[in-house]
């Protein structure tokens, strides 16, 4: 445990935590307790944790980001007219639900409905669909991060979704939810995206991910090998990782977030198969990931 609130050695962000395994599902009040003497600032929760905004603040802990939906994201992107004004409905009614209870912070992922469909078509949805959210994020002055897993033919996890998408928007109340991890997985270039997209990002996850040359070698980028298994919380050549264990460049990345004049947090999300699946474990590595963005 620490004495103090937990800091980026560069930055001086303070440090969160987004939960992802067993200690999602230990009451509030223990996890809370474990975070804050641990020197965690903030937490990222589920949009069912909703109502748990005011247990986490009595233990000190600010809440980072909501989950804009529960299991809804799909419906933003349908294809079918009538679904994406039922979601588009059910999302303007959690930002206010988020924001009544001093949330800040909408965390949500562009994914398709339907996979097989072409991209400019789903783009055309997602524009359609969000850009209906641009006055209740104006009325409860939040916003939304928006992170680039790349799964489900998901738009905004590359520079040109991202680009075209916040342009589209024109708001401040658009932003990015900005993990290295997803990025490394691509091939993209973390801080090359970084050094473009900075003034746009409102959350960050520290996350990062290890790129396994040897297999890359054997069977190629994102290919499906003959033999063996996909690494747990990965593919076929690449797996995630706490900061630390993998390839971003943690000092530099949050020294471009700091000439930005970012002011949020860092939230360590944990996927790491390392780790993962037990609660001692899951703090062993919450902890190990915070000590080396202290000193990144």
């Amino acid at each position: 445990m620490i004495s103090t609130p937990a800091r980026t050695g560069t930055g001086g962000f303070p440090i969160g935590i987004r939960l992802t395994g067993p200690l999602a599902a230990q009451p509030v009040a223990e996890t809370a307790a474990w975070a804050a003497q641990a020197g965690f600032g903030c937490v990222d929760i589920f949009a069912n944790q909703r109502d748990t905004m005011a247990e986490w603040g009595r233990a000190g802990l600010t809440v980072g980001t909501v989950d804009l939906f529960e299991r809804e994201w799909l419906g933003m992107l349908s294809a079918d007219a009538g679904r994406r004004r039922e979601t588009v409905n059910l999302a303007q009614t959690a930002i206010r639900a988020t924001a009544a209870n001093g949330g800040k912070i909408h965390f949500a992922v562009m994914l398709a409905e339907d996979v097989n469909l072409p991209r400019k078509e789903t783009f055309r949805h997602m524009v359609e669909s969000y850009g209906q959210l641009r006055e209740v994020l104006r009325e409860t002055n939040t916003r939304i991060a928006i992170e680039g897993w790349p799964g489900c033919n998901a738009h905004c996890c590359n520079p040109e979704s991202y680009r075209a998408f916040l342009r589209e928007m024109n708001s401040p109340h658009y932003g990015i939810n900005y993990d290295p991890s997803h990025l490394i997985r691509m091939g993209i270039d973390p801080l090359r995206f970084v050094r473009e997209f900075a003034p746009q990002v409102v959350h960050v996850h520290g996350k990062d991910t290890f790129v396994d040359a040897e297999r890359q070698y054997e069977i190629g980028h994102e290919q499906a090998g003959a033999f063996g298994e996909p690494l747990g919380w990965g593919g076929w050549t690449w797996r995630y990782t706490i900061p630390g264990k993998g390839y971003a460049p943690w000092s530099e990345l949050l020294g471009v977030l700091r000439d930005a004049g970012y002011q949020g947090f860092v939230s360590i999300e944990l996927e790491d198969a390392d780790i993962n699946g037990e609660v001692a474990r899951e703090k062993t590595g919450f902890e190990a990931a915070r000590d080396f963005l202290m000193k990144a």
